[in-house]
This record gives C-alpha cells, sequence and structure tokens, in this order.
C-alpha cells in the first residue's frame, strides 16, 4: 500500500463514541465518502492488490461494503454481488450467521449469485473481530465461489479480526 494513500484518506475517517450502543467506538466514513478525491483513492487502493488476480465478482456486505465493493466491481470491470440482511433479497437465498462485537446477524445471497469457480474479491469499508467477514467467506464458499482475497479500508488490529480469516489473503488500508 502506497504510503501517500493512507495519509491521504486518514483524515476523511473519523471516530464516533458510544455508538451504535455505549462502549462502542465507531469509524464513520461518511466524510470519505464524500470526497470524490478521497474515495477515489481508497477505491485504487482497495483493488491495487488484486488487479491481477483473475477477479470475475466482487461481493460486498450490507451496508457500507455497497459503496465500496460496487466502486472496486467497476474499477475492476467485474459484476458485483450484494450480501444482504435478512429478508431484503426477492429470490431464494444461502444464509449465514454469525457474531458481532455488539451482538449477532444473518447476512443472505441469492443462490444464483455465485457459480461454481466464481474468483470472488470480498470488500467491506472495516474488519473489526472478523465475523462479517468470515461468515461472508463462507457463504461465498457455500455456493462454490472461490475467495481471491479479502480487502478493507480500516482494520481494527486491537480486535483481531484477521485470526477469524485465517488462511486468506488480506489487504487494508489503514490500521487503527
Amino acid at each position: 500500500m502506497k504510503t501517500s494513500t493512507v495519509k491521504s484518506i486518514r483524515p476523511y475517517i473519523r471516530p464516533i463514541l458510544d455508538f451504535p450502543k455505549p462502549g462502542i467506538q465507531f469509524w464513520d466514513i461518511t466524510p470519505l465518502v464524500k470526497s470524490p478525491a478521497a474515495l477515489h483513492e481508497a477505491v485504487d487502493g482497495l483493488v491495487e492488490p488484486f488487479a491481477d488476480a483473475g477477479v470475475n465478482l466482487v461481493a460486498g456486505m450490507e451496508a457500507r461494503g455497497f459503496i465500496f465493493g460496487a466502486l472496486a466491481a467497476a474499477k475492476l470491470n467485474v459484476g458485483f454481488i450484494p450480501l444482504r440482511k435478512p429478508g431484503k433479497l426477492p429470490y431464494d437465498v444461502q444464509s449465514q450467521r454469525y457474531d458481532l462485537e455488539y451482538g449477532s446477524a444473518s447476512l443472505e445471497v441469492h443462490l444464483d449469485a455465485v457459480e461454481r469457480g466464481d474468483r470472488v474479491l470480498l470488500v467491506d469499508d472495516l474488519i473489526a473481530t472478523g465475523g462479517t467477514a468470515a461468515a461472508s467467506c463462507e457463504l461465498i464458499r457455500s455456493l462454490g465461489g472461490d475467495i481471491v482475497g479479502c480487502t478493507f479500508v480500516v482494520e481494527l488490529e486491537a480486535l483481531g479480526g484477521r485470526a477469524q480469516l485465517a488462511g486468506e489473503r488480506i489487504h487494508t488500508l489503514l490500521e487503527l
């Protein structure tokens, strides 16, 4: 990762204390997505290590993963797969439950979103404990896809999310 990318996007990511509940520090990317230059720099940084990896799909988790995932897919000229919260997809779905640092959740994907052998890049704004990313990888694999890598704007190193993704190729722009 280019040091210039980290320096150029760090000022656009702000901590919000006690959100979504007391004791949690939320890292807000709203200023980042508001700035065309910072957003462009972040998306370039997210996909750069995977440009020659044979990616044919990008998957992003609801909700902020949609922002970066769709832009990464456009940058790589490949399709995008939304991984959604339960009850949001209109077709037959596969589900995966997982734990968060402040509760539990599930993700769903259309059964026909991934075909056997598809090479999928997983994109999200942040990796914390790694539960969402690990569940997303399992969900993609359950449909026959191969995970090429996982790329994040922010990694909260102290929460140890990388351990949940043992064996995966992981790329982050900022470690906080």
